[in-house]
């Protein structure tokens, strides 16, 4: 046993997907072994945090005043450095299994597009989590290896990864994103979108958790086999008072419309600027899509429409990032190859 081996025993590596929606860490060894929501409950009174994750969301909108449920990550960068950085100290004691000697080396996904300032925040915030070492890598290209895409090799891959706060289109090859692209239309877009359109088209306010349970229960990108309808329950803008009323799949998706149109266009403008021998091999695979948003109902059957290109969905799409960031843990030249600076 050499002595990386043994230093790794007593430490505890850990691969983070730092996402606007929620927060997921893959311990080496052991697999996922934190996934929660990226909120953090504070008292505005003595600025005291009550509640981080599951328990913080059961409170987002239902706080009395001197309590705030707040989302630290906006769109995939750090908008309350203090927050994340409480939220990240509490999600790393969590994964921690036991007492190491050594601090833990960490690796955490970013979007594409992220400006030099946002990486020092999120950097220096997982150094005041006590990193030993810390590496960022994009999230496109940790969520093409956690769907399983041969990124080393010589070949077109494209990869679409629908987060909570942005969207990656990136192509990859050679361990390199040959081009990548964040666009800040995501799963809380869609959410917001929800929201909008209810109170614009029926007077009603609903909430943000009531929104996200119709995006998924309702939510699509082409139209469906079969009508779907649901009740919603909110708060009627005129009358002041609780109302139900019922809502159709294609009110959803006139909706979403706008979203999905971003994400569409995203895709198409990857494609338009690949080069000719990439584009031959995206045309033979298709593309992968990732995230949390590559559940939308018929994204797929979209996706094709407006480019002609096959569409896989990738086996864990929720887990992607976290896992392909996993993956790196145990491979460090591939790992000093892609993180970014």
């Amino acid at each position: 046993m050499n002595l990386r081996s043994i230093l790794s025993y007593f430490s505890n590596d850990l691969a983070i997907d730092l996402g606007t929606a929620n927060t997921l860490i893959y311990a080496r060894g052991r697999g996922i072994i934190v996934n929660e929501p990226s909120i953090v409950a504070i008292n505005k009174a003595n600025n005291k945090v009550e509640a981080v994750g599951h328990q913080a969301k059961e409170m987002l909108g239902r706080t009395p005043a001197n309590i705030v449920a707040i989302k630290p990550m906006r769109d995939g960068v750090i908008a309350h450095f203090d927050l994340t950085e409480e939220m990240l100290k509490y999600f790393i004691r969590k994964a921690q299994s036991r007492k190491h000697f050594l601090a833990p080396r960490i690796v955490i996904g970013t979007p594409s597009e992220i400006t030099q300032v946002a990486k020092r925040a999120i950097r220096d915030t997982a150094w005041a989590a006590r990193a030993s070492e810390v590496y960022l890598v994009e999230q496109a290209m940790a969520a093409a290896i956690g769907a399983g895409l041969p990124v080393t090799k010589a070949g077109g891959n494209l990869i679409v990864d629908i987060g909570g706060g942005t969207t990656d289109v990136a192509v990859i090859s050679l361990s390199g994103i040959v081009y990548g692209r964040s666009v800040r239309v995501a799963g809380h877009a869609m959410d917001e979108a929800i929201i909008q359109y209810i109170r614009r088209k029926h007077n009603l306010l609903l909430g943000e958790r009531g929104a996200e349970r119709v995006k998924i229960e309702l939510g699509s990108a082409a139209p469906l086999d079969e009508a779907m309808t649901m009740e919603i329950k909110g708060r009627d803008l005129i009358e002041g008072v609780p109302k139900t009323m019922t809502i159709t799949d294609a009110e959803v998706r006139e909706a979403l419309s706008d979203a999905i149109n971003a994400i569409v266009y995203a895709v198409r403008a990857a494609l338009e600027r690949t080069p000719p021998e990439i584009s031959a091999d995206i045309a033979d695979k298709g593309m992968v899509v990732t995230g949390g948003g590559a559940l939308l109902k018929n994204l797929d059957i979209r996706l094709t429409q407006e480019t002609g290109l096959p569409v896989l969905l990738a086996k864990d799409p929720m887990s992607s990032v976290v896992l392909g960031i996993g993956k790196m843990l145990g491979d460090m030249t591939l790992l000093k190859r892609i993180s970014s600076a």
